[in-house]
């Protein structure tokens, strides 16, 4: 009970560490103003504000206190910041007894210039224990230093199978995503993941990464639960993983999480080879046409979204501020009817859908053709043919379709004449042939028939297709 209490006020210091802060400087700038002749009138002020500063300071110092003891943060940063927090409580207290004792303020001035140094070191140490102790320092270092450690930026890696997967791939997620709260300066749940040996380790809760039983590991799980429950990691307040950063941890940790192999050194499913190849560009950098409607829809269904997770099907807002679904079949290949109605269940939020390279049928169709928000549909590599995709005329939202792979053949993509959204069509290694295209055309103005010989374009948390051109 003890520390829940102590958690509770301990909490408000975030709240109000910036009153003392913001008071004490404007007293300490009225009292200069107020040492020349024109704004000598700010000086009866001075002991008024110094007394605010004071009061909020010491409200400051005990709530920083109670926060120090019930989360967790670097000792020695915490040390020097509570001290130097003590520091400005007592300067102020002793300026506001001077203000009280005109004998005494010839003092003034020195204990407004220490005032001042106390409150810029302690805000700096404040600013280090929630954003890392380089926060000031980092962006100088992403320019000028060469340590991969320092660079929190995703950069493009040159052939992604010479790659080592944890230093070059997974790493920079972890240190951009997680870091900040895991890292250095900080450890949430007692849980330190620049460090592999501490990584490995876990928490206060246990480990996070189980190589035996991956879609049970503590990291993996928390990736997948709803940006606004509380335990989603990360935050919902912080940057969120991509889709394909999240594929990319998941198939490291089911790989053994070996620190040392490269890409090529471990087996490489169909899809995760798509995934991994997103990681030769840096994501995100390329134009897209936006897929996610402006008009607003009802938080899904807790129980189906988390069903739906359990099953190895990846679903994920796509934004924060959002709840529209991205839905993933990454790990589950063979489509059940109990998939197809958990989805039914979600119609109204899932606008992405990823189910390529599984088992899915045109017997599956009438399902899918159901979710009439869909804006983007990949389903490359299954055995859809024209009679499924004529049930797609349903989808009047539907922009994108990824149909590489598949038997779909020219009369399946004229079917789709009347969606009004429709923008990109993509039928690489499908029935369609060269002859086709110009009756694909005329009916389909404005609409891009993708027949291969580059790389499917992608969003951000999007992964990618990649075509062979023809020899």
């Amino acid at each position: 009970m003890f520390l829940t209490i102590t958690e509770f006020f301990g909490h408000f210091h975030p709240l109000v560490v910036h009153l003392p802060i913001g008071i004490l400087l404007m007293a300490v700038l009225l009292y200069w103003l107020s040492q020349n002749p024109k704004f000598q009138s700010f000086r009866p002020a001075v002991a008024f504000v110094v007394l605010c500063g004071m009061i909020s300071a010491i409200i400051a110092c005990i709530s920083g206190y109670l926060l120090s003891i019930s989360d967790d943060y670097n000792d020695d940063i915490v040390g020097w910041h509570q001290w130097m927090g003590i520091s400005v409580a007592l300067v102020s207290v002793l300026w506001y007894l001077q203000e009280r004792n005109f004998r005494f303020l010839k003092k003034a001035k020195f204990l407004s210039g220490a005032l001042f140094i106390l409150i810029m070191i302690t805000g700096h140490l404040g600013g280090a224990l929630t954003h890392g102790s380089d926060y000031l320092t980092g962006p100088l270092e992403d320019i000028f230093s060469d340590d991969p450690d320092v660079n929190t930026v995703f950069t493009p890696v040159a052939d992604v199978q010479e790659a080592v997967v944890y230093t070059d791939l997974v790493r920079p997620v972890l240190q951009t995503k997680c870091y900040s709260c895991h890292g250095r300066s900080k450890q949430k749940g007692d849980l330190r993941m620049d460090d592999t040996l501490k990584l490995m380790e876990g928490g206060k809760d246990g480990i996070v990464i189980d190589r035996s039983q991956p879609d049970e590991s503590e990291m993996v799980r928390r990736l997948l639960l709803p940006v606004d429950n509380d335990d989603h990691m990360p935050p919902r307040e912080k940057g969120q993983l991509t889709e394909n950063q999240v594929s990319l941890l998941h198939w490291w940790i089911a790989s053994g999480a070996d620190f040392t192999k490269k890409v090529k050194e471990f087996e490489q499913p169909e899809k995760m080879k798509s995934v991994l190849l997103t990681f030769q560009e840096v994501e995100g950098s390329r134009d897209t046409v936006t897929f996610v409607p402006t008009s607003r829809v009802a938080k899904a269904d807790q129980k189906i979204f988390d069903r739906l997770n359990e099953r190895g099907i990846m679903a994920m807002t796509v934004g924060k501020e959002s709840n529209y679904l991205s839905v993933n079949f990454f790990t589950d290949t063979l489509i059940t009817d109990e998939d197809t109605d958990l989805l039914l269940g979600l119609k109204k939020q899932v606008i992405w859908l990823k189910i390529g390279f599984t088992d899915l049928k045109d017997a599956h169709m009438s399902k899918i053709a159901q979710l009439t928000n869909l804006t983007r549909l990949s389903m490359e590599h299954t055995s859809v043919t024209d009679e499924g995709i004529k049930q797609l005329t349903a989808c009047k939202q539907l922009k994108y379709l990824n149909l590489v792979g598949t038997p779909v053949t020219a009369q399946g993509i004229l079917a789709l004449k009347d969606l009004p959204q429709l923008r990109s069509v993509y039928v690489y290694q499908t029935g369609v042939s060269e002859s086709d295209f110009p009756a694909l055309e005329a009916a389909l103005p404005g609409v891009k028939i993708d027949s291969g010989g580059y790389k499917v374009p992608t969003l951000v948390t999007d992964t990618t297709e990649v075509k062979l051109v023809k020899q």
